[in-house]
């Protein structure tokens, strides 16, 4: 191994030319050792700071060559001239690490096996025949509200099977709390679909509704139509119940008449921004049309799949299982929709229905973890058994339970490549020199403030990175407590410095927004030395 060491004392970097002395080191490099000899990602840059010339004393400049690899170990202690004086205990040095190499994870699916039992225990493929059903042409937001719909219909599916639960050891208070916090988070989200897609003015008044107003009070004789009340004037209305859903049949239940009571009440309250009502029998004071919620969700033939090809297994954990992985999966399918149309959106400069799009993807990782947290209701000896029943093994398993999930897999990977999006917000291209081109243009628009619908969307595509990390991070301690750290570190969620654990390097690896985040780091530091390093407390 090579090293050469080369020193600067106290270069002085001016305006534009705060870049000169590393770009001619950096040509030097590839010159000497032209790619891919030398890593051009891990050079580090100084900001430009074309405002007050700083002085800049760069002691020491390593550059290691080993098996045609460079690691830049760089230092920079920066000090300005008209700096006031401060406190001992504070600095206004700008200290940057940069971390060993780590390896980027490598997200595969189980095999194929464990992905085909995954996929028949929840009878996915059934239940993707249904997401992709297209029953309204000109409605383009179905594939994006029927799965999300179904996810709430199973939902109301799942309270009737924890309230009909007969053992007397589980925990059926916190059962109900945390049914009711998960179909109000799953209507929210729901709600913001529907805003968002009136929003748009090519799918706005698309949605299968009905008006009504146009039945004049006169009850249907099916028994859909329940209430007439007359709003303001001559205006009759009647309100309409779906007749195939759970809900309004456990809104009639003594067990779950208070939980019904509560669902409805959110969908009062969630919708009440959109043009139209859901038509669960919520009570729809403001008389709005109802959404087609038979025809869209068609819950008879959704709850024709709510027994499982393991049925026979007498453990009532099975159901506890089934039901939450299938409304997990319903959210994934979400999901992958949704990412879709961010792509679409960014490359037509649609940033303002990017960033909300992206925001719905932040909010479903934090949906998904709270599917996902229900399995610490479940009895231990219970799924403990059921696992065994099951047969699902961690024994030299290939990854993590969750990747047997290809749906799950898919949206990690797309979540990820929404970072090759960021030179297209900003409007510039790459540099192929590796220099500081994206860093520049984002500083630039984070101080200029004049587009304010890309920085909007720049945040939301931080917001998906950190909400997917979380989810992981969470579903790894999640998976040492439901089956005990032994069975964990056999399933490789136990990390350590030398595993292979592609579920710990997923939370672990660097930001996906490198750019973005120096940018940051370089804005902090400026506003750091224009206040004087002042701080709180």
């Amino acid at each position: 191994m090579r090293k050469y060491l080369i020193f600067f004392e106290k270069v002085k970097f001016v305006g534009t030319g705060d870049f000169q002395i590393f770009s001619i080191l950096h040509a030097f490099l590839l010159f000497k050792y032209p790619p891919p000899t030398i890593n051009t990602t891990s050079c580090l840059w100084l900001p430009q700071n074309s405002h007050k010339p700083r002085n800049y004393t760069i002691p020491i400049l390593t550059c290691q060559f080993k098996e045609k690899m460079v690691d830049l170990d760089c230092k920079a202690k920066i000090a300005s001239t008209d700096m006031p004086n401060k406190s001992p205990k504070l600095t206004n040095k700008l200290q940057v690490s940069v971390p060993s190499t780590f390896r980027a994870a490598q997200i595969s699916e189980a095999p194929a096996v464990a992905c085909s039992a995954y996929d028949n225990y929840l009878r996915l493929p059934e239940l993707r025949k249904l997401w992709s059903s297209i029953e309204f042409p000109s409605w383009k937001d179905e594939s994006v509200l029927k799965p999300a719909l179904h996810a709430l219909e199973i939902s109301f599916r799942f309270v009737s099977t924890v309230l009909s639960d007969p053992r007397p050891y589980a925990n059926g208070r916190e059962w109900r709390r945390r049914l009711e916090s998960l179909t109000t988070s799953q209507i929210e989200i729901i709600a913001n679909i529907c805003e968002d897609n009136e929003e748009d003015g090519a799918t706005r008044g698309t949605a299968p509704i009905v008006d009504l107003r146009s039945s004049n009070g006169v009850l249907a004789r099916d028994g859909s139509y329940t209430e007439v009340w007359k709003m303001t004037g001559d205006t009759t209305v009647v309100s309409r119940t779906s007749e195939s859903s759970l809900l309004p049949r456990l809104a009639t239940w003594h067990k779950s008449e208070d939980i019904a009571q509560k669902i409805l009440y959110s969908i009062e309250c969630e919708m009440r921004r959109c043009p139209y009502t859901l038509g669960l029998g919520e009570p729809n004071l403001a008389g709005k049309p109802n959404l087609e919620y038979d025809l869209v969700c068609k819950p008879s033939e959704l709850h024709l799949l709510k027994k499982s090809p393991y049925d026979h297994i007498d453990n009532y954990e099975n159901q506890t299982l089934y039901s939450s992985h299938q409304i997990l999966e319903s959210w994934i399918n979400v999901s992958q929709q949704l990412l879709k149309r961010i792509t679409e959106r960014v490359e037509i400069k649609d940033f303002v229905r990017a960033a909300s799009g992206c925001y719905l993807i932040e909010r479903i990782w934090k949906l998904l973890a709270e599917i996902e947290d229900l399995h610490l209701l479940m009895d231990p000896d219970d799924f403990l058994k059921l696992k065994n029943q099951l047969c699902i093994k961690s024994i030299n398993e290939a990854g993590p339970f969750c990747f047997r999930s290809k749906g799950l897999v898919e949206i990690t990977r797309q979540c990820r490549d929404l970072k090759h999006k960021v030179p297209c917000i900003l409007g510039v291209e790459v540099d192929p020199m590796g220099g500081p081109r994206v860093q520049e243009a984002a500083m630039k628009l984070y101080r200029e403030k004049k587009e304010s619908e890309k920085i909007h969307l720049l945040q939301a595509l931080q917001a998906v990175e950190a909400a997917m990390k979380r989810f992981f991070y969470a579903f790894k301690q999640l998976l040492v407590v439901v089956t005990g750290s032994l069975d964990a570190n056999a399933n490789q969620v136990i990390f350590s410095s030398d595993s292979g654990d592609s579920l710990s390097h997923i939370f672990l690896e660097p930001t996906y927004f490198p750019s973005l985040d120096a940018a940051k780091t370089f804005l902090g530091d400026f506003w750091n030395h224009e206040q004087g390093g002042m701080r709180l407390g």
